[in-house]
């Protein structure tokens, strides 16, 4: 079989507009993709050059395949099952910053830069003190500072030069705190007060939002199956879900210059991110969160089956519907709509998503993604959300057990299958020491740990009965607990 480079590919030859920092699945899937489309389209005219910011792994992949990929998207979408696959072209070089330092900062110097794109993990953006402006730094922030040190030193503190900076690691409020590093490094390496001006004034540092699932190249077996669909083999191959979704906030409006909205591409233009933050953490991880321990409990091992199970389904989608979506600050349809997506991304044909996988830190997640939506339900209904207090009351049966192995809770499901719950220490070594109690004082107990949930929560009148009262099913018989909550 012939490789992806012997297919009849039209590649233009456009200027580079983007820098990107990581070469991984995400981006690759992700942004590289929406501007392989916008280019598609005729709005958007320009490439990427990908930078691999770390010493780790190395470019033959690329090297070999002309940084040609393709990206396979499966999954439901507007009800039909979705198996996409499309050539990626936007990508023009790929270098190591390390071994192709003196190209690498040549970029810096090009007069058709516009935007610097990042993955680098959420460890990424963080200030390191002692790290040396010779050479190529060691960070990312360090690394940018000096880039962008270099286009300031070429063009002379243009205003016009400055790059639009667009963060994608995993941490709010990305771009500021980006920018925050780099303003320190401008300082802690003496680069003057005109470059740090130059810094503020003519850069503009978004802070981003970003969702889509990314699986990345599949196994061997799958990776052949693909090759028979497209008729070609390709080592970079990057499987992921049909769903989108790239917010971008900044203070000045960048659409015109990223009119990734003009090919259809989802994503948002605005000023404040936080809702859209706070939809996904309650709608998508909210629905995680609240659901999987019960579904295991019950006995369900991936979340695609619990929903096309009557009650779990049930379960799933009332609880968001009726108590995590009305608590959301934004138009209710809106709201539902993205719920919708969010069950057609759980029944994803192709993934096989393992509760045991989403279980890990479950009680820092239930206070993150679940409590908020508790909170404003109480404050908002007066009265206690019956299906959110029931997802607390599993999170206990979930976590009861007496034995510690490896750092973990040694538990059964009620058919006698073991499994591990993972979480941070003093968490395990709070349900080892308490689990066996009575019920009613384990509850109590759990409730009132503000190190858990960063306040006493048996301060809401009735929570404590009713958790004890679904924590008693849940251990006594799961199934029939389920069943219970959706009648009452």
């Amino acid at each position: 079989m012939e490789n992806i480079t012997k297919q009849s590919v039209t590649r233009v030859d456009r200027p580079i507009k983007v820098i990107q920092f990581g070469e991984g699945n995400f981006l690759r899937a992700f942004t590289d993709y929406m501007i392989d489309i916008a280019n598609e389209k005729g709005v958007f005219d320009g490439n990427i050059a990908i930078i691999k910011p770390i010493p780790f792994g190395n470019l033959e992949r690329f090297e070999k395949q002309d940084n040609l990929y393709t990206v396979v998207l499966r999954g439901k979408e507007n009800g039909k099952t979705v198996n996409d696959k499309r050539i990626i072209t936007s990508v023009s070089k790929v270098l190591d910053a390390a071994n192709d330092y003196n190209e690498y900062m040549a970029l810096s110097e090009l007069d058709s830069l516009r935007f610097v794109i990042s993955n680098t993990t959420e460890a990424g953006i963080v200030l390191d003190k002692d790290d040396s402006f010779d050479a190529l730094p060691s960070t990312y922030p360090g690394k940018l500072t000096k880039f962008l040190y270099n286009r300031f030193k070429k063009f002379g503190g243009a205003v016009s030069k400055g790059l639009i900076i667009l963060p994608v690691e995993l941490i709010e409020n990305n771009g500021g705190k980006l920018r925050e590093c780099v303003l320190a490094l401008a300082d802690i390496w003496a680069l003057g007060e005109e470059f740090k001006s130059w810094i503020e004034n003519a850069n503009i540092f978004c802070s981003t939002l970003v969702d889509r699932i990314v699986t990345g190249y599949p196994g061997a077996e799958a990776a052949a199956k693909i090759y028979d669909e497209i008729g070609y083999t390709d080592d970079l191959i990057d499987v992921g879900e049909p769903f989108a979704l790239w917010v971008i906030e900044s203070d000045k409006d960048i659409s015109k210059e990223l009119p990734l909205d003009k090919a259809g591409l989802p994503v948002v233009f605005t000023n404040n991110q936080k809702p859209y933050r706070e939809r996904k953490v309650r709608v998508l991880n909210g629905a995680h969160t609240s659901s999987v321990l019960a579904a295991y409990l019950c006995g369900f091992d991936i979340v695609r089956d619990c929903m096309y199970d009557e009650k779990m389904g049930k379960f799933l989608r009332s609880i968001v519907r009726d108590e995590i979506a009305p608590q959301v600050n934004l138009p209710i349809d809106e709201v539902l709509a993205f719920a919708d997506s969010v069950f057609e991304r759980f029944e994803n044909p192709f993934i096989d998503h393992a509760l045991l996988s989403i279980s890990l830190n479950s009680v820092s997640k239930w206070k993150a993604r679940v409590l908020p939506s508790f909170k404003d339900y109480v404050k908002n209904e007066d009265k206690l959300p019956k299906l959110i207090t029931f997802s607390l009351a599993a999170l206990l049966a979930f976590y009861s057990a007496s034995d510690v192995v490896d750092g973990a809770l040694a538990a059964k499901r009620q058919n006698g299958d073991a499994y591990a719950v993972r979480d941070d220490e003093a968490v395990i070594k709070f349900f080892a020491e308490n689990s066996a109690k009575d019920a009613d004082e384990f509850v109590k107990l759990a409730l009132s740990n503000e190190a858990f949930w960063g306040e006493d929560l048996t301060a809401f009148d009735g929570l404590c009965n009713e958790v004890a009262k679904w924590y008693k099913l849940i251990r006594s018989d799961a199934n029939k607990a389920l069943s219970a909550v959706l009648e009452a």
